[in-house]
């Protein structure tokens, strides 16, 4: 019988295939922590608390079947409609600052500029502070600041809390945004600007024709990051302003946390105002990827 020629392996392609052949036998076994935890930590709560937005509550622990009493409710809360304002309107402002400024700086410190790798440090570490500090060195800085203009303190001017809130949260991402958009533009092939280069190409040309098309996967990424945050802002809300005054400065998270622990009788309401929320976080995020993702393909 003549022996069949086989081809020789490798020892790296045989230790490989060692290494997959049990996963793929057991790859329920790998799965079964990730799925447990994803059912306990997040799916388990959510149909709890989505079940609780039916119901209205005499305890914290006591509550029965209401329908859509809550919901009715809750959309006709006044304080809740003009949070949703007040949020939109700085998700707009806070998504361009953040993006514009983030994407000049990743760009400035792209171009072989002395000691860039110290500025990227510096620009991210307010990342790394949390959203309660920030809020309440930022209100020091802020009255200190007002009180030396002679101007009204921030919690008496919900304007005031508005842009406070724009430049405390900008502070804080530009720099982790910055981050990405250098991932960016660090992939850029060096041949295709050194073509737009030899083409005649300048530095706004460049910019607009080769860069910015090249780094839409980072800009999708920052947007959808920028978007989230700015409707899930909690922290930095409730330590710069609180609300004030009036609650004329409140967002949405604040809103549903203060309706659920501060009124009593509201927690069903809170729970119906919480998967309203969620619902429309998700709504947002999920058409701007689409509509990003659909432009990056155009280019």
């Amino acid at each position: 019988m003549k022996k069949r020629n086989r081809q020789p392996r490798s020892r790296e392609a045989l230790n490989s295939e060692l290494i997959r052949r049990p996963i793929r036998r057991c790859w329920p076994l790998f799965l079964l922590p990730t799925a447990l935890a994803f059912c306990i930590g997040f799916l388990y709560p959510f149909l709890l608390g989505l079940y609780r937005s039916f119901c209205e509550f005499t305890s914290p622990v006591d509550y029965h079947w209401a329908g859509f009493s809550n919901y009715f409710r809750a959309f006709a809360d006044e304080g809740f409609r003009r949070a949703f304002g007040f949020t939109a309107a700085y998700a707009v402002v806070s998504i361009l600052i953040i993006n514009i400024c983030a994407f000049a700086l990743a760009y400035a410190l792209t171009q072989k500029l002395r000691g860039s790798n110290i500025f990227r440090t510096v620009f991210f570490m307010p990342n790394l502070i949390g959203g309660i500090v920030l809020g309440y060195i930022w209100k020091l800085i802020f009255d200190a600041f007002l009180r030396s203009a002679s101007l009204q303190p921030l919690l008496t001017n919900a304007t005031y809390g508005f842009w406070g809130l724009v430049i405390l949260v900008a502070w804080q991402q530009i720099g982790y945004m910055m981050i990405i958009y250098i991932a960016g533009l660090q992939a850029i092939p060096d041949d295709m600007l050194e073509a737009a280069k030899i083409d005649g190409a300048g530095r706004w040309q460049t910019l607009w024709h080769v860069t910015i098309p090249n780094v839409m996967p980072s800009v999708t990424i920052c947007v959808f990051l920028t978007l989230t945050n700015s409707f899930k802002l909690f922290d930095q809300n409730l330590a710069l302003t609180n609300g004030e005054p009036s609650k004329m400065s409140e967002m949405l998270a604040l809103n549903i946390f203060t309706t659920f622990y501060g009124r009593a009788g509201y927690e069903g309401v809170g729970q119906a105002k919480a998967v309203i929320f969620f619902i429309l976080v998700a709504a947002i995020a999920l058409t701007q990827n689409y509509l990003t993702r659909r432009k990056e393909v155009q280019q």
